[in-house]
This record gives C-alpha cells, structure tokens and sequence, in this order.
C-alpha cells in the first residue's frame, strides 16, 4: 500500500481557511487554559479534519479511521506541550504523521512509503453532521479510558498516551507483544464506540 497525497494548491491560502486555522488556535490556546467548552470544541472540530489528512495517507478507511482516534488521543495526552505562540496546524499535523507512520510500520510496509505534509493546505470546508458528534471532553475520554478491561487499558495507556514502544511496553508490563497489539486495537474500537458513535 503506497502513501499518496494531494500537491499543494499554492502558498496563499483562503481567507475563510486562515480564519478556521486561526480559531483552532483559539481553541486550544483557552483548552490549556482549563476551558472544557473549548476543549470538546477543539476535539470535535478535529475529527474530520484529521480525517481528511488521515484519509489521504491510508487508503483503507477502517485504518485511517483507527489511526484519527489515535490522533485524538495523542492530542489529549499532549495538548499541554502546544505553544500558543507557534502556529496550530504544523503540530497537529506532526501527530497525525506519526501516527501514520506508526500504522505504516505496524502493517511492515516498504521503506519506499512516504507522507507528504502538503495535504494539510487542505480547505476546511463545512463538516458532515455525523463526523463531529461525540463527547470528547477530558473527563469523557477519561473515563471512557477507565472502563476499558485492565489490558485494554494497560494498552492504550503505554503505547498511545505514554508513546512507549511494543517492546518498552512488553518488559513493563510482562504482557506479549502480540496480545498489546490485539488490545490495543479492541480499545480503540471501544473508545470510538462510547465517544465517537463508531461500531464496536
């Protein structure tokens, strides 16, 4: 499976895009500031934008659909690291990368396989109703987090929230390998399920 991306459309971007680029910022900026309305905001406002960006880097919908969950979460776990001062879209993006290259990995694609960051001068235009729907506040996804069975959690803890690698998370954990990667996905699917509306 090769990794392809739409060219960039050109270095000036609409008027209407600076502006939803610009209150993602906003957005963020008042979530680290312990704003929960801003926060679920930001959150539902960045499901079909990384599906978007996401979708254009892995064609099968059922990864890129797991990989924006992932996204999300690692936003969750590092949104405290966002610089107000720097520009939003470039650190989103950034996440996002990773994880695709973590599912790129996962599936031992070829080394051949590249992504390329120009999607993200993609326009924002208006969402879907049933693409933002969901409660993505920090105490949702916490507890959402808190239900998952004890491997589940473990899982989704080490590997999405601390980034620890397959075999840091095996020796901390005496868990295989093999049985964090079917956790770690049949807790993504239950995540989806309880804040998002997806399929369990």
């Amino acid at each position: 499976m090769s990794v392809r991306s739409r060219p960039g459309q050109g270095s000036a971007r609409p008027l209407h895009e600076v502006s939803a680029v610009a209150e993602l910022a906003r957005l963020i900026g008042a979530a680290q500031a312990g704003d929960r309305d801003a926060y679920r905001t930001l959150l539902k406002r960045l499901v079909p934008l990384l599906r978007r960006f996401i979708g254009r880097q892995l064609r099968n919908p059922s990864d890129a659909d797991e990989v924006v969950q992932e996204t999300l979460l690692t936003v969750h776990t590092a949104r405290h690291t966002y610089d107000p001062a720097r520009p939003f879209l470039p650190w989103l993006i950034a996440i996002a990368r990773r994880r695709v290259i973590d599912r790129i990995r996962k599936q031992q694609r070829t080394s051949a396989q590249e992504v390329d960051l120009a999607a993200y001068a993609e326009t924002f235009s208006t969402d879907p109703a049933n693409l933002s729907e969901g409660d993505w506040s920090p105490r949702a996804l916490q507890e959402a987090i808190d239900a998952l069975p004890e491997v589940q959690r473990q899982a989704i803890t080490m590997l999405k929230l601390k980034e620890m690698s397959l075999k840091e998370a095996s020796g901390a954990s005496g868990i295989t390998v093999a049985t964090l990667k079917v956790a770690t996905h049949r807790a993504i699917k239950r995540l989806r399920a309880r804040l998002l509306g997806g399929s369990a």
